[in-house]
């Protein structure tokens, strides 16, 4: 099983996403998504963004993981 983090899209230039997930900003790869804009969600697995993610799913993801800590 894989384990991804939910994050939210802060900046994003030359196939590069800067992340905030729960505070902690890191940069990851944007390469697979197509027009990923500052203010999306994303789901980051091994520093790649995989999937574009609604709000909602993002604070379900949270809440999973809190619940798994």
């Amino acid at each position: 099983m894989c384990v991804g983090l939910s994050a939210k899209v802060v900046s994003v230039k030359d196939g590069t996403a800067l992340i905030d997930a729960n505070g902690a900003k890191r940069e990851v790869s944007a390469d697979l998504l197509e027009e990923l804009e500052p203010g999306d969600y994303v789901m980051v697995h091994a520093g790649v963004a995989i999937a574009k993610i609604t709000e909602s799913d993002e604070d379900e993801a949270n809440d999973v993981m809190e619940n798994l800590l």
